[in-house]
Protein backbone atom coordinates (compact mmCIF):
# COMPACT_ATOMS: atom_id res chain seq x y z
CA UNK A 1 0.00 0.00 0.00
CA UNK A 2 1.46 3.35 -0.58
CA UNK A 3 0.59 6.36 1.64
CA UNK A 4 1.52 10.04 1.68
CA UNK A 5 4.37 10.71 4.30
CA UNK A 6 3.14 12.10 7.53
CA UNK A 7 7.04 13.70 7.86
CA UNK A 8 5.35 16.48 5.59
CA UNK A 9 3.45 19.30 7.68
CA UNK A 10 0.62 19.30 5.63
CA UNK A 11 -0.03 15.24 5.50
CA UNK A 12 0.60 15.50 9.41
CA UNK A 13 -1.87 18.77 9.72
CA UNK A 14 -4.75 16.52 7.82
CA UNK A 15 -3.84 13.62 9.21
CA UNK A 16 -4.47 14.96 12.68
CA UNK A 17 -7.46 16.85 12.20
CA UNK A 18 -9.46 13.72 12.64
CA UNK A 19 -10.56 13.41 15.39
CA UNK A 20 -10.06 9.37 15.85
CA UNK A 21 -6.88 9.61 14.41
CA UNK A 22 -5.79 11.92 16.52
CA UNK A 23 -7.48 9.89 19.84
CA UNK A 24 -5.59 6.83 18.93
CA UNK A 25 -2.26 8.86 18.49
CA UNK A 26 -2.32 10.33 21.17
CA UNK A 27 -3.06 7.66 23.76
CA UNK A 28 -0.07 5.87 22.11
CA UNK A 29 2.09 8.24 23.02
CA UNK A 30 1.08 8.92 26.51
CA UNK A 31 0.19 5.52 26.95
CA UNK A 32 -3.85 6.86 28.23
CA UNK A 33 -6.75 5.72 27.39
CA UNK A 34 -7.87 9.58 25.94
CA UNK A 35 -11.46 9.65 25.05
CA UNK A 36 -12.22 12.79 23.69
CA UNK A 37 -9.60 15.32 22.02
CA UNK A 38 -10.18 18.50 20.73
CA UNK A 39 -8.13 20.59 18.18
CA UNK A 40 -7.64 24.21 20.28
CA UNK A 41 -8.87 27.35 18.38
CA UNK A 42 -5.57 28.78 17.81
CA UNK A 43 -3.30 26.41 15.74
CA UNK A 44 0.58 27.67 15.46
CA UNK A 45 1.21 25.89 11.62
CA UNK A 46 4.16 27.03 9.15
CA UNK A 47 1.18 29.24 6.89
CA UNK A 48 3.55 32.43 6.53
CA UNK A 49 6.97 29.68 5.08
CA UNK A 50 9.50 32.62 6.83
CA UNK A 51 12.14 31.30 8.81
CA UNK A 52 10.10 29.17 10.82
CA UNK A 53 10.98 25.30 9.90
CA UNK A 54 8.11 23.44 12.87
CA UNK A 55 4.68 22.93 12.70
CA UNK A 56 2.80 23.11 16.04
CA UNK A 57 -0.93 21.91 17.15
CA UNK A 58 -2.32 22.07 20.42
CA UNK A 59 -5.04 19.57 21.83
CA UNK A 60 -7.45 19.89 24.51
CA UNK A 61 -7.45 16.17 25.74
CA UNK A 62 -9.67 14.36 28.30
CA UNK A 63 -7.60 11.52 29.94
CA UNK A 64 -9.73 8.25 31.80
CA UNK A 65 -7.24 6.90 34.54
CA UNK A 66 -7.80 3.12 35.69
CA UNK A 67 -9.82 4.19 38.37
CA UNK A 68 -12.16 6.04 35.94
CA UNK A 69 -11.68 9.15 37.20
CA UNK A 70 -11.51 11.69 34.00
CA UNK A 71 -9.41 15.17 33.67
CA UNK A 72 -8.30 17.24 30.81
CA UNK A 73 -4.70 17.67 29.93
CA UNK A 74 -3.25 20.10 27.21
CA UNK A 75 -0.75 18.23 24.55
CA UNK A 76 1.37 20.29 22.51
CA UNK A 77 2.44 17.93 19.52
CA UNK A 78 5.74 20.34 18.03
CA UNK A 79 7.38 18.82 14.51
CA UNK A 80 10.45 19.50 13.02
CA UNK A 81 12.65 17.90 10.46
CA UNK A 82 15.99 20.65 11.52
CA UNK A 83 18.16 20.51 14.27
CA UNK A 84 17.95 24.10 15.03
CA UNK A 85 14.56 24.06 17.22
CA UNK A 86 15.57 24.31 20.79
CA UNK A 87 15.01 27.61 21.63
CA UNK A 88 11.72 27.96 19.08
CA UNK A 89 10.31 25.14 21.38
CA UNK A 90 11.28 27.16 24.77
CA UNK A 91 9.42 29.83 23.34
CA UNK A 92 6.56 28.64 21.94
CA UNK A 93 6.47 26.31 25.36
CA UNK A 94 6.23 29.83 27.60
CA UNK A 95 3.79 31.28 25.15
CA UNK A 96 1.51 28.44 26.45
CA UNK A 97 1.93 28.19 29.77
CA UNK A 98 0.72 32.45 29.71
CA UNK A 99 -2.35 31.79 27.60
CA UNK A 100 -5.27 32.60 29.63
CA UNK A 101 -7.23 29.77 27.54
CA UNK A 102 -5.06 26.99 29.52
CA UNK A 103 -5.99 28.28 32.56
CA UNK A 104 -8.78 25.44 34.17
CA UNK A 105 -11.92 27.36 34.49
CA UNK A 106 -13.17 25.64 37.37
CA UNK A 107 -9.96 26.27 39.65
CA UNK A 108 -10.49 29.64 41.19
CA UNK A 109 -7.17 29.70 42.09
CA UNK A 110 -6.20 29.92 38.58
CA UNK A 111 -4.26 26.77 38.13
CA UNK A 112 -3.21 25.50 34.70
CA UNK A 113 -3.95 22.93 33.00
CA UNK A 114 -2.07 19.76 32.50
CA UNK A 115 0.25 19.51 29.87
CA UNK A 116 2.33 17.31 28.00
CA UNK A 117 4.71 18.44 24.99
CA UNK A 118 5.27 16.00 22.23
CA UNK A 119 8.27 16.44 19.90
CA UNK A 120 8.03 14.69 16.91
CA UNK A 121 12.05 15.06 15.41
CA UNK A 122 13.35 14.28 12.03
CA UNK A 123 16.47 14.10 13.04
CA UNK A 124 18.16 12.09 15.77
CA UNK A 125 19.24 13.68 19.21
CA UNK A 126 22.58 12.49 20.27
CA UNK A 127 23.83 9.39 20.87
CA UNK A 128 20.22 8.24 22.36
CA UNK A 129 19.56 4.87 20.63
CA UNK A 130 15.45 5.15 21.91
CA UNK A 131 13.49 5.77 19.27
CA UNK A 132 10.84 7.26 22.17
CA UNK A 133 11.96 8.77 25.19
CA UNK A 134 9.81 10.19 28.06
CA UNK A 135 10.73 12.62 30.00
CA UNK A 136 8.91 12.73 33.88
CA UNK A 137 9.08 15.22 36.51
CA UNK A 138 9.25 13.71 39.98
CA UNK A 139 9.48 15.48 43.39
CA UNK A 140 12.21 14.54 45.93
CA UNK A 141 12.86 15.66 49.16
CA UNK A 142 16.16 17.38 50.65
CA UNK A 143 17.52 13.60 51.12
CA UNK A 144 16.44 12.77 47.47
CA UNK A 145 13.95 10.71 48.48
CA UNK A 146 10.77 10.61 46.38
CA UNK A 147 7.60 12.59 47.45
CA UNK A 148 4.43 11.20 46.49
CA UNK A 149 1.74 11.84 49.08
CA UNK A 150 -0.43 15.13 47.84
CA UNK A 151 0.68 14.66 44.76
CA UNK A 152 -0.84 14.56 41.70
CA UNK A 153 -1.22 18.57 42.65
CA UNK A 154 -2.63 21.24 40.47
CA UNK A 155 0.28 23.46 41.59
CA UNK A 156 3.09 21.26 40.57
CA UNK A 157 1.33 20.14 37.35
CA UNK A 158 0.57 23.98 36.69
CA UNK A 159 4.33 24.33 36.85
CA UNK A 160 6.46 21.51 35.55
CA UNK A 161 4.85 19.22 32.07
CA UNK A 162 6.37 16.08 31.21
CA UNK A 163 7.69 15.50 27.85
CA UNK A 164 7.82 12.50 24.81
CA UNK A 165 10.67 13.16 22.51
CA UNK A 166 10.07 10.78 18.79
CA UNK A 167 13.03 10.26 16.93
CA UNK A 168 11.95 9.31 13.43
CA UNK A 169 15.08 8.15 12.32
CA UNK A 170 15.18 5.85 14.97
CA UNK A 171 12.04 4.01 13.41
CA UNK A 172 13.03 0.89 11.40
CA UNK A 173 10.36 -1.03 11.38
CA UNK A 174 10.41 -3.02 14.52
CA UNK A 175 6.38 -3.28 15.71
CA UNK A 176 6.90 -4.44 19.96
CA UNK A 177 4.26 -2.86 20.92
CA UNK A 178 1.27 -0.89 20.51
CA UNK A 179 3.43 2.65 20.05
CA UNK A 180 5.49 0.57 17.27
CA UNK A 181 2.78 -0.36 15.60
CA UNK A 182 1.25 3.64 15.37
CA UNK A 183 4.05 4.66 15.11
CA UNK A 184 5.13 2.46 11.90
CA UNK A 185 3.66 4.52 9.40
CA UNK A 186 5.91 7.20 9.90
CA UNK A 187 9.01 5.04 9.21
CA UNK A 188 11.20 6.66 7.04
CA UNK A 189 13.33 3.14 5.80
CA UNK A 190 10.06 2.81 3.36
CA UNK A 191 9.90 5.83 1.14
CA UNK A 192 10.08 5.61 -2.22
CA UNK A 193 13.03 4.89 -4.20
CA UNK A 194 12.96 8.42 -6.33
CA UNK A 195 10.70 10.37 -3.92
CA UNK A 196 10.30 10.93 -0.33
CA UNK A 197 6.71 11.95 -0.57
CA UNK A 198 4.94 8.58 -0.34
CA UNK A 199 5.43 5.07 1.82
CA UNK A 200 5.48 1.61 0.78
CA UNK A 201 3.84 0.12 3.80
CA UNK A 202 2.90 -3.19 4.40
CA UNK A 203 -0.88 -3.08 4.94
CA UNK A 204 -1.49 -6.59 6.24
CA UNK A 205 0.53 -6.31 9.72
CA UNK A 206 -2.65 -3.29 10.17
CA UNK A 207 -5.37 -6.20 9.46
CA UNK A 208 -8.21 -6.33 12.16
CA UNK A 209 -6.72 -3.39 13.63
CA UNK A 210 -9.94 -1.04 14.04
CA UNK A 211 -7.81 2.00 15.09
CA UNK A 212 -5.01 1.67 12.67
CA UNK A 213 -7.77 1.40 9.49
CA UNK A 214 -8.66 5.15 9.58
CA UNK A 215 -4.63 6.13 9.87
CA UNK A 216 -4.15 4.22 6.65
CA UNK A 217 -7.43 5.64 5.01
CA UNK A 218 -6.70 9.03 6.21
CA UNK A 219 -3.18 8.44 4.79
CA UNK A 220 -3.99 6.73 1.04
CA UNK A 221 -6.84 10.26 0.66
CA UNK A 222 -3.45 12.27 1.51
CA UNK A 223 -1.72 10.57 -1.44
CA UNK A 224 -4.19 10.59 -3.78
CA UNK A 225 -4.96 14.46 -3.14
CA UNK A 226 -3.37 16.50 -5.82
CA UNK A 227 -3.06 19.44 -3.99
CA UNK A 228 -1.51 17.58 -0.88
CA UNK A 229 0.84 17.11 -3.33
CA UNK A 230 1.73 20.05 -4.57
CA UNK A 231 2.20 20.66 -0.82
CA UNK A 232 4.54 18.48 -0.06
CA UNK A 233 6.54 19.99 -3.40
CA UNK A 234 6.43 23.16 -1.79
CA UNK A 235 7.78 22.15 1.70
CA UNK A 236 10.39 20.42 -0.55
CA UNK A 237 11.27 23.86 -1.81
CA UNK A 238 11.12 24.99 1.38
CA UNK A 239 13.82 23.18 3.31
CA UNK A 240 15.85 23.16 0.74
CA UNK A 241 16.20 26.73 1.08
CA UNK A 242 16.42 25.90 5.13
CA UNK A 243 19.01 23.71 4.91
CA UNK A 244 21.45 26.16 2.24
CA UNK A 245 21.05 28.77 4.73
CA UNK A 246 21.77 26.57 7.26
CA UNK A 247 24.82 25.32 5.18
CA UNK A 248 25.85 28.54 4.34
CA UNK A 249 25.27 29.87 7.81
CA UNK A 250 27.84 26.92 9.04
CA UNK A 251 30.53 27.26 7.00
CA UNK A 252 30.43 31.05 7.54
CA UNK A 253 30.81 30.67 10.59
CA UNK A 254 33.42 28.34 10.51
CA UNK A 255 35.71 30.83 8.36
CA UNK A 256 34.93 33.48 10.92
CA UNK A 257 36.26 30.95 13.85
CA UNK A 258 39.24 30.41 11.58
CA UNK A 259 39.58 34.20 11.54
CA UNK A 260 39.50 34.90 14.99
CA UNK A 261 41.93 32.05 15.57
CA UNK A 262 44.31 33.69 12.79
CA UNK A 263 43.66 37.49 14.73
CA UNK A 264 44.20 35.73 18.23
CA UNK A 265 47.58 34.66 17.14
CA UNK A 266 48.41 37.42 15.62
CA UNK A 267 47.68 39.63 18.69
CA UNK A 268 49.58 36.92 20.66
CA UNK A 269 52.33 37.47 18.74
CA UNK A 270 52.23 41.20 18.04
CA UNK A 271 52.20 41.23 22.28
CA UNK A 272 55.17 38.84 22.27
CA UNK A 273 56.72 41.00 19.51
CA UNK A 274 56.20 44.17 21.99
CA UNK A 275 57.55 42.68 24.89
CA UNK A 276 60.81 41.69 23.40
CA UNK A 277 61.05 45.51 22.41
CA UNK A 278 60.41 46.66 25.56
CA UNK A 279 63.01 44.10 27.13
CA UNK A 280 65.64 45.60 24.59
CA UNK A 281 64.84 49.12 25.31
CA UNK A 282 64.74 48.98 28.74
CA UNK A 283 68.83 46.57 28.05
CA UNK A 284 69.88 49.34 25.95
CA UNK A 285 68.72 52.01 27.82
CA UNK A 286 70.60 50.28 31.42
CA UNK A 287 73.56 50.00 29.38
CA UNK A 288 73.64 54.16 28.15
CA UNK A 289 72.90 54.93 31.52
CA UNK A 290 75.96 52.69 32.98
CA UNK A 291 77.89 54.36 30.09
CA UNK A 292 77.07 57.56 31.43
CA UNK A 293 78.31 57.35 34.95
CA UNK A 294 81.39 56.16 33.33
CA UNK A 295 82.17 60.02 31.89
CA UNK A 296 81.39 58.89 28.33
CA UNK A 297 79.41 61.72 26.52
CA UNK A 298 76.37 60.79 24.17
CA UNK A 299 78.51 60.97 21.24
CA UNK A 300 80.58 58.66 22.69
CA UNK A 301 78.02 56.19 23.85
CA UNK A 302 76.10 56.29 20.03
CA UNK A 303 79.73 55.45 18.71
CA UNK A 304 80.16 52.37 21.20
CA UNK A 305 76.47 51.19 20.88
CA UNK A 306 75.59 51.33 17.13
CA UNK A 307 73.04 53.85 18.06
CA UNK A 308 72.55 57.70 16.74
CA UNK A 309 72.96 60.22 19.13
CA UNK A 310 69.44 61.34 19.59
CA UNK A 311 68.27 57.74 20.51
CA UNK A 312 70.94 57.68 23.04
CA UNK A 313 69.84 60.78 24.18
CA UNK A 314 65.72 59.80 23.88
CA UNK A 315 67.22 56.57 26.54
CA UNK A 316 68.83 58.59 28.64
CA UNK A 317 66.16 61.67 29.34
Amino acid sequence: MTIANPIYDSVFKFLMEDERVARTILSALLKKDIVKVEVRPHEYSNSQRDTLSMFRIDFAATVREDDGHEHLILIEVQKTWLETETLRFRQYLGVQYQRKENIISSSKEGYAMPMVAVYILGHKVGDIEEPVLYVHHDAYDYNDQRVTKGLPNPFIDSLTHDSIIVQIPRLHGQVNNRLDKVLSVFDQTQHLSDTEHFLNIDDSRYQGDEDMQPILHRLLMAAADADMRQDMNVEDEYYSIIEKRDTEIMLNAKKIAKQNAQLKEQNAQLKEQDAQLKEQKAQLKSMAKILTEAGLSADDIAMKMGLDADKVKELLA
